[in-house]
């Protein structure tokens, strides 16, 4: 008899082990997806601000660099632009997602620090512009203007990669902990 009242006791003890082992492995797979989707959502919303920060300020630098604008119009957008940058390249730093997104975060830094130099460039084209209207002076005015420019653009078209690379991350990194069995 006392076999007959152990023996179920014993198979539901086991039953809610196993039961216990695939809830907690369960639980860590829905942590790390939902960690993969807020870095996912942290990014996408970090690259919309950088493109619209970055493509005002280009606006404005094309035409100070087609003549259409003096030097001297852009420097509050050159201020609140390399501002700006500072403050998502930092942003970026903190973001925090599952190891397959360290290269993206990294590469979303270096990238913010480009515009950053890239806007510093121009900020002294502009000054050399507004000193010297004539003579190799204007004309390394207008190098540095250039460069910047272009510096710009590729910064913000390599921010939007990063960022539709993030997009098509998986949750497919998994620790290897996570895909053990713990017996």
């Amino acid at each position: 008899m006392e076999l007959a009242v152990l023996l179920p006791i014993v198979a539901f003890i086991a039953l809610a082990a196993g039961l216990a082992v695939v809830l907690r492995g369960t639980g860590r797979i829905v942590a790390r997806t939902r960690e993969l989707e807020h870095f996912k959502s942290a990014v996408r919303d970090l690259a919309a601000r950088v493109d619209a920060s970055l493509g005002g300020a280009a606006g404005q630098i094309d035409a100070v660099r087609r003549r259409q604008a003096g030097p001297e119009t852009i420097s509050d957008t050159l201020d609140a632009s390399t501002d700006a940058v500072a403050r998502y390249a930092d942003e970026a730093r903190n973001l925090r997602g599952p190891s397959s997104a360290r290269r993206i975060r990294a590469d979303l830094i270096a990238e913010l620090e480009r515009a950053e130099r890239a806007l510093g460039m121009v900020e002294h084209g502009a000054t050399i512009m507004a000193a010297a209207r004539r003579g190799s002076r204007e004309l390394e005015a207008q190098t540095s203007i250039k460069r910047g420019y272009l510096n710009l653009l590729h910064a913000r078209a390599a921010i939007a990669r990063h960022a539709l690379e993030a997009q098509d991350l998986e949750g497919d990194d998994l620790p290897e902990k996570a895909g053990r069995r713990v017996a």
